[in-house]
């Protein structure tokens, strides 16, 4: 078997979506032949842990763990959370809170994990003299890690395939941050050196591919997926609900949304008599406040981070799943993983994002949902009223195709292929 080397920050008992992209890789990797090898954490502070995921390890593979130092375990002293989301940048920020800001943005490039770099070069460096290692993975968020991948492809000539699961420049909260010009240039460049020295570059939309293709021909897409059977679900609902899974932050707040429903539910007695909204997962101040501002409050459950297998319950349960796209200037290439969990589920998706996006492309090919541009509040307004009356009627269905090649396991055996190509 050829050996892989994976190096990822986000591993069980992490959760969320960030750890299942190279979990489920690795449960298949056997299957098609590469045997793998995780080189991760020792002591992360992981901001959702789900111990459920510990499962999908596969037996006796070879974890290797190191110590992290992170900076941001110091902000714990200065009434800051430590293992806060960058995704949640406090967008008023006391005069302290935004030096923190500025210094985490400016001192810290590419993020505060960058001093687990220099150790684990070290580490691997010797791991690998004694060990026939095939290929070096990192995957990316934090994209510190594929500076590891960078030093030792540069030391060693291993072969190298970096993973962007988010983008790097373009991810969504990189305009929040209090960047200097200086520093702006410096993301840019070692994102740059990243993409020309890797062997393979994996992306998970076209969007991305698109951007990346100036500095590496060699560029595939790969998206996330799902992990178990597709079928349909008998046991729904009985409420006309609108679920959304996972975080919800202020650039994800879909005002327009709260004001839409907050004109149907005056208009449509029945309608405030059956419909239920329920957010599953953390949720914005700015979010509840809109919510409470449209007198939706009754209507909506707010429910913390639960684990992977409720999420798929909550899922293959609800009448409609929601799906948000941050509005950020990089909105048409963002592609959240929870999307290819909800084509598992075969429920209706409403989705509010770029009309002509990558997750627009995925939902018109496979029939699976509607999205609604950002500011189509007719659209909006009357695709809810649509799909409400379809489960008035008792009719409320999905007829999606073509998603099989979203499974974990098919996407596994493609990224197998990339690496026999460049180790061969």
């Amino acid at each position: 078997m050829k050996k892989a080397l994976i190096i990822t920050y986000y591993w069980p008992p992490a959760g969320g979506s960030g750890v299942q992209r190279w979990l489920k890789f690795v449960k298949y990797f056997r299957d098609f032949g590469i045997e793998p090898i995780v080189y991760t954490v020792e002591n992360a502070n992981y901001p959702i842990q789900d111990a459920s995921l510990q499962k999908d390890i596969p037996n006796e593979i070879e974890i290797l763990k190191q110590p992290i130092w992170e900076p941001n375990n110091l902000l714990s002293f200065f009434g800051k959370k430590k293992t806060e989301s960058a995704g949640f940048l406090n967008p008023n920020p006391t005069f302290f809170g935004k030096i923190l800001q500025y210094i985490r943005a400016n001192y810290f490039i590419p993020d505060a994990r960058k001093f687990w770099v220099k150790p684990s070069v070290k580490f691997l460096k010797e791991y690998i003299s004694k060990n026939n290692i095939d290929v070096v993975i990192t995957t990316g968020p934090p994209h510190s890690l594929h500076l590891i991948g960078l030093q030792l492809k540069q030391q060693l000539g291993i072969k190298w395939i970096s993973d962007f699961r988010d983008p790097w420049t373009e991810i969504d909260y990189f305009h929040q941050l209090p960047l200097s010009k200086k520093a702006i240039k410096k993301h840019h460049q070692l994102e740059q050196n990243v993409l020309k020295l890797s062997d393979a570059v994996l992306v998970v939309g076209e969007t991305m591919k698109q951007n990346y293709q100036p500095f590496n021909k060699n560029i595939f897409v790969v998206t996330n997926g799902f992990d178990g059977e597709v079928q349909d679900n008998n046991m729904l609902d009985k409420k006309f609900t609108l679920t959304h899974i996972g975080l919800m932050n202020a650039d994800r707040n879909p005002v327009m949304l709260w004001k839409v429903l907050a004109e149907i539910l005056l208009e449509n007695t029945d309608f405030a008599l059956d419909f239920q909204l329920k957010l599953i997962g953390k949720v914005d101040d700015s979010v509840k406040n809109d919510i409470e501002k449209f007198r939706l409050s009754k209507n909506v459950s707010l429910i913390d981070y639960v684990s992977h297998n409720e999420v798929v319950e909550f899922q293959k349960k609800s009448q409609v799943l929601l799906l948000i796209v941050n509005n950020v200037p990089s909105a048409k290439g963002i592609l959240t993983g929870k999307i290819f969990e909800y084509l598992m589920a075969k429920r209706p998706i409403l989705a509010i994002a770029p009309a002509n996006g990558d997750l627009a492309e995925i939902l018109n090919n496979s029939n699976a949902g509607k999205v609604i541009d950002f500011n189509d509040e007719i659209s909006l307004k009357n695709h809810i009223l649509e799909l409400y009356s379809q489960f008035k009627n008792g009719n409320l269905t999905i007829n999606s195709n073509g998603i099989n090649k979203f499974h974990r396991k098919e996407l596994t055996k493609k990224v197998v292929e990339i690496i026999n190509q460049i180790t061969t």
